[in-house]
């Protein structure tokens, strides 16, 4: 079911971060004063149902940081974390209608998947964790969810390193999916994955946007794959964002140098923006 489209600036976010920073102690400098790393600086972000936002910046820019504070991982040493226009909080029932709202698809599926686990139970445990429906209703559900990412209903019965990659990837999504997000935060999801299987996670990341009105906050270095999926990019330099706009806006007007050199970078596409 597609949701109904309305602009950004009618809508609630659903996560909002505001001027937020997260400072980490490191283990060299001197005793009483440590060195500090400022992998999140003056962060001011949203998003939304329905959009697809990309982050992109080299590695060790701040992204997978920014994931963390997002989902509720990663404390911030100040600002503003908002879920639903109500200040995120780490425990209680918030935290509980936050797991089930927003859902996370990591960079390598071999490792966020459990090794001993068939993929039926991957996908029946968020649904019993968070208590959804009774056991006939859960199968059920699972059996629409392998359907949903293109894998047919015998790959419920294996176990993950028994598939591909790309398979692995299929039912990392599904189990995002299992408990009906709001938003998905992709971080770096096709990395992992060869160059042939990579489109068609993309795509089946697009086709589930339009399909059931999700929003996605997807987060790469690779700036080629960002814009063949976003609606709006986020470039992180440093720990900051310093330039988001619409893609259209960030490839064809792009403000910052650091956008620019990004853009360079990817010749094909330097090209394009220049037709």
């Amino acid at each position: 079911m597609t949701m109904p489209t309305e602009s950004s600036d009618s809508r609630q976010p659903i996560l909002e971060l505001r001027n937020t920073n997260v400072i980490h102690k490191t283990r060299t400098g001197k005793l009483f004063r440590p060195d500090k790393v400022h992998a999140n600086k003056n962060i001011n972000f949203k998003a939304y149902r329905d959009e697809v936002v990309g982050i992109v910046g080299e590695s060790g820019c701040g992204k997978s940081t920014l994931a963390r504070v997002m989902v509720g991982l990663q404390p911030v040493t100040s600002g503003e974390v908002l879920f639903k226009g109500k200040p995120m909080k780490p425990r209680g029932t918030q935290r509980k209608e936050l797991g089930s709202s927003v859902s996370v698809v990591f960079q390598d599926p071999a490792t966020s998947l459990n090794p001993r686990m068939t993929v039926r139970e991957q996908l029946l445990d968020p649904l019993r964790v968070h208590k959804v429906g009774d056991e006939q209703s859960r199968a059920k559900w699972v059996s629409e969810l392998i359907s949903m990412v293109g894998l047919p209903q015998s790959a419920l019965e294996v176990l993950p390193r028994q598939v591909s990659g790309g398979q692995r990837q299929r039912v990392a999504i599904a189990r995002a999916l299992a408990l009906k997000p709001d938003i998905i935060i992709a971080d770096e999801p096709t990395s992992a994955l060869d160059v042939s299987v990579r489109a068609q996670v993309l795509n089946l990341l697009l086709d589930l946007k339009t399909e059931l009105g999700l929003g996605l906050v997807f987060i790469s270095h690779d700036i080629n794959t960002v814009r063949y999926v976003s609606d709006r990019i986020a470039v992180m330099l440093a720990g900051e964002i310093v330039e988001e706009n619409t893609t259209s806006e960030i490839f064809n007007n792009a403000q910052q140098e650091y956008t620019r050199t990004l853009l360079e970078a990817t010749p094909s596409l330097l090209n394009k923006t220049r037709l």
